[in-house]
C-alpha cells in the first residue's frame, strides 16, 4: 500500500507516465556495493545500473565528494588545478589522437557537443546511426532514436540496419559478404544525405551497440566502416556512455571492437552518481568547437566534478576492476552460454565483459523475438532479488549490466535464481 500511495503522489508530482521499472515498482532507499535495499530492508543485487560503476555509496567517492563540496565548488570560469588534471588524465586514457575534453553533465549533453563539433569541423550537417539506436533525449539527440522506423528519418538524419550475425541482413551470406552488405547500407545512407543537400558530418554509434541488443558484429565491420566514413569526409563519434569505463574489460568499447573514433562521448559511470559527462577529441577539433560556440555549462568543469571523477578512476585502478570485469564477466557468460541448449526460449547469449545480453525467443527455430518473456523474466528475477532489464530492437534481450565490483559469488547467486525462473517458465 505504501508503494501504491507513493506512486500515486509521484504521478501527481512528476506527471503520469514517468517511467518506472517492473510491474510492481520498487521503492529503493539505500545502496552499498552491488546491493540495493527497499524500505522494508529487503536486499537486491543490482545487475543493471552502470551509473555506480565502482559500487553504490563507494566510500572513497563519497569522501572525495564531501571534502570538495566542503572546500569549494564553483563554475568553470576560474582556474582550478583539479579540473585541468582530470581532463589530462581522462584524455590520456584514450588513443593518441584524443587530446582535449569538453565537460558536461549528461550523455545527452555530451552527444550534443559531439554532434556540434562534427558539424563545425566538416561544414556539413548530415548524421547517420543505426535503426535501433538511443543516444539521448534532447530534441537533436533524440532525432537519432530508432531512425528508420515510424518515419523518424529527417532531412539531416539517416539510419542503417545495425550489424549483426544472429538475424543477418540476408541469410546464407559468409561473414565477409555480410560485412559488405552492411557497409553498402551505410554507404547508401551517406549518399542519400549528400544527394539531398545536408552533406555528411558524422556516424554516431555505440562501440558495442548496447541498445541494439549487444549483437555479434561481423568481423572487420567496425574498422571498415570507420575507413568508409573517413573516405566520405565524415567523422566517427563513439558513444561510450554504456560501453566505456572498463565495462568491457578494457577501458573503452572501441578497444574491444577494434576501431579509432574521432570524437568520444562518456557519461553515466564517470561520476558514480554525480552528473558528469565528457566529449573528447583532438585539440584542433575542441579548439574549433570553442571558437565557434563559446560553450559554457554552469555545472560542468567544476572542482566537484574533478574530485569525484578522479576518485572513480582511482577506484577502478585500485580495485583492479578491468581484471574483475574480464574474469567475472567471462565466467558468467560461459555459464549462460551453457544454458542455451537447455532452454528453447534462449536464442543466444552475447557479451562484452560485464555487459551481457540474453536473447529470448519464442519456441521454434525461426528466432521470433519474445519481448513478453523478457519482461516476465525481469519481473521474476526482481522477485528473487536480482534487478535486470531488457533492451534490443525488439525489447527481447535480457540486459545484464551490474556495477563493476560484481563478484563471482554474485554471479553464482544470480545463476541459481535464473535457473529457478527458467524452470518456472517451462513448468
Amino acid at each position: 500500500m505504501a508503494e501504491a500511495s507513493l506512486q500515486h503522489r509521484r504521478d501527481l508530482a512528476l506527471g503520469s507516465g514517468a517511467e518506472l521499472f517492473y510491474d510492481a515498482p520498487l521503492e529503493i532507499v539505500r545502496g552499498e556495493g552491488v546491493y540495493l535495499y527497499d524500505r522494508d530492508g529487503r536486499c537486491y543485487v543490482d545487475m543493471y545500473n552502470n551509473v555506480p560503476c565502482v559500487g553504490h555509496a563507494n566510500p572513497a567517492v563519497v569522501q572525495a565528494m564531501a571534502e570538495q563540496q566542503a572546500t569549494i565548488n564553483v563554475h568553470s570560469r576560474y582556474l582550478h588545478e583539479g579540473i585541468v588534471t582530470f581532463a589530462e588524465r581522462l584524455a590520456g586514457l584514450h588513443h593518441d589522437g584524443i587530446e582535449s575534453v569538453v565537460f558536461s553533465c549528461s550523455g545527452t549533453e555530451a552527444n550534443e557537443v559531439a554532434i556540434q563539433m562534427a558539424r563545425i569541423v566538416t561544414g556539413h550537417r548530415g548524421l547517420i546511426c543505426t535503426d535501433a539506436a538511443y543516444h539521448g533525449n534532447s530534441e537533436l539527440v533524440d532525432s537519432l532514436t530508432c531512425v528508420g522506423r515510424a518515419a523518424r528519418e529527417t532531412s539531416e538524419v539517416r539510419g542503417f540496419p545495425f550489424p549483426e550475425c544472429y538475424r543477418p541482413l540476408e541469410e546464407g551470406l559468409s561473414e565477409e559478404e555480410l560485412c559488405e552488405a552492411y557497409l553498402a547500407r551505410v554507404a547508401a545512407a551517406i549518399e542519400s544525405l549528400k544527394t539531398e543537400g545536408a552533406g555528411f558530418a558524422a556516424l554516431v554509434m555505440c562501440p558495442i551497440f548496447a541498445n541494439e541488443g549487444l549483437p555479434d558484429i561481423p568481423s572487420g565491420f567496425m574498422s571498415r566502416v570507420t575507413d568508409l566514413v573517413h573516405r566520405e569526409g565524415g567523422l566517427v563519434i563513439a558513444d561510450e556512455v554504456q560501453s566505456g569505463y572498463a565495462r568491457t574489460g578494457l577501458w573503452w568499447g572501441y578497444e574491444n571492437t577494434g576501431f579509432r573514433p574521432d570524437i568520444i562521448v562518456t557519461g553515466k559511470p564517470m561520476g558514480n552518481g554525480l552528473p558528469l559527462a565528457a566529449t573528447a577529441a583532438s585539440r584542433n577539433f575542441v579548439d574549433g568547437f570553442r571558437a565557434a560556440t563559446d560553450y559554457f555549462n554552469t555545472f560542468s568543469s567544476s572542482p566537484l566534478q574533478a574530485a569525484v571523477g578522479m576518485a572513480v578512476l582511482d577506484e577502478i585502478e585500485r580495485l583492479d576492476l578491468l581484471k574483475n570485469v574480464a574474469e567475472v564477466g567471462g565466467r558468467l557468460t560461459g555459464e549462460l552460454e551453457a544454458r542455451v541448449d537447455l532452454h528453447d526460449a534462449i536464442g543466444d547469449v552475447r557479451s562484452c565483459g560485464l555487459f551481457i545480453g540474453i536473447e529470448m525467443i519464442k519456441h521454434g527455430d525461426n528466432k521470433e523475438p519474445d519481448a513478453t518473456l523478457a519482461s516476465d523474466l525481469s519481473n521474476r528475477l526482481k522477485d528473487k532479488g536480482f534487478l535486470v532489464s531488457y533492451a534490443g530492437k525488439f525489447n527481447n534481450v535480457l540486459k545484464i549490466r551490474p556495477p563493476l565490483v560484481f563478484s563471482h559469488e554474485n554471479a553464482d547467486e544470480f545463476l541459481g535464481a535464473f535457473d529457478e525462473c527458467m524452470r518456472e517458465i517451462s513448468a
